[in-house]
């Protein structure tokens, strides 16, 4: 009996600790909220290296993702294909005619603006990525 007890304890322990709102440090947030001062719907993940913000800015989700000192490593956002410049989408067009894009956002950092698409068809599934005007593969992927 003491050890059904002591199961369900740590079971509806665990389950309360996931449901807590992320820990966020002080300079995470100032950092945050010097930037997206206009955010809302604000909510955080913890990961063993980055503080993740998840966040409606400009009538669109976007994704900030931090360093422990607020050093902001990079921002996300998906977009619909029409966003891609042009160059991208004329490519993708061209090269890769036969597939349906399943998945695509755009992640500006310090070094420049990537663009990463995932390309579906009945076969496999394509992960590409754009940083140069130019699209390469990143991942390959045979479907069962």
């Amino acid at each position: 009996m003491k050890k059904i007890i002591l199961t369900l304890a740590i079971a509806i322990g665990s389950l309360t600790s996931f449901a807590r709102e992320a820990e966020v440090t002080q300079k995470v947030l100032d950092a945050f909220n010097s930037e997206f001062n206009q955010a809302t719907e604000v909510s955080w993940t913890v990961a063993k290296d980055y503080y993740k913000a998840t966040f409606m800015y400009n009538d669109r989700y976007v994704f900030a993702y931090y360093t422990e000192n607020g050093e902001l490593l990079a921002m996300t956002r998906y977009i619909s294909s029409e966003d891609l410049p042009l160059s991208l989408i004329t490519s993708l067009k061209k090269n890769y005619g036969d597939y349906w894009i399943s998945d695509l956002f755009e992640m500006a950092k310090n070094e420049g603006t990537q663009y990463v698409v995932t390309l579906e068809n009945a076969d496999s599934k394509l992960i590409l990525k754009a940083s140069s005007g130019t699209w390469s593969v990143h991942q390959k992927i045979r479907k069962a």
